[in-house]
């Protein structure tokens, strides 16, 4: 009696383990990253007119940090431009920009091109250094862009990319109309490297 209730009670968890593998979904195999980076911004608002004609390139640096899959992927960025504008007398201009991006990245073998699509901060620092006062300024704004990572070794690879930021709101500090009229918005070419863990 004892060893009929055992066995019986041994199928019934062999059946529901088969069971639940069975139908449960296969499991996404995204890898997590953490990927630093340098690079200058260009057109728009910034210092540089276009990525390739600057004779200043203000170089900025940032990183981020995410999960990459073999198709899809999802990070979070931050970066960083201590002379936005480039390198004026009157004022000095930062700009920190923090995103969320969605990336969509099919892997192909030891290559990597992805796109991305993101929303986030950007937070804008004006200092007057003739009056020597300061006034900063938080967005709301979207980012867009896209790039190629070839990897060196499984988790290891370089990055470069291109994105472009857009703030929803216009931009006015200190009497300084720094999106000349309009919304601020600016370039950002950028290698980095990537590490997955």
């Amino acid at each position: 009696m004892f060893v009929a209730t055992s066995i019986r009670r041994e199928l019934l968890c062999a059946i529901v383990v088969v069971s639940v593998g069975t139908l449960a979904p296969p499991a996404v195999h995204a890898q997590g990253f953490i990927s630093p980076s340098i690079g200058y911004n260009f057109g728009g608002n910034a210092g540089c007119r276009t990525a390739t004609d600057c004779r200043d390139k203000n170089w900025n640096w940032g990183g981020s940090i995410g999960a990459l899959g073999s198709v899809v992927g999802f990070e979070a960025e931050l970066t960083y431009e201590g002379d936005f504008t480039g390198d004026r007398p009157d004022q000095r201009t930062t700009v920190t920009t923090g995103m969320a991006n969605f990336l969509v990245a099919p892997k192909i073998t030891i290559v990597q091109p992805y796109g991305l699509l993101g929303i986030g901060l950007i937070r804008t620092d004006v200092e007057n250094m003739v009056v020597n006062v300061s006034e900063a300024k938080n967005q709301i704004g979207w980012t867009i862009g896209g790039g190629l990572i070839i990897y060196l070794q499984k988790h290891v690879g370089v990055k470069g990319d291109i994105r472009y930021y857009h703030a929803f709101d216009t931009l006015d500090l200190l009497g300084f109309d720094l999106a000349r009229g309009n919304h601020l918005d600016f370039g950002r070419a950028g290698l980095g490297m990537v590490f997955k863990f």
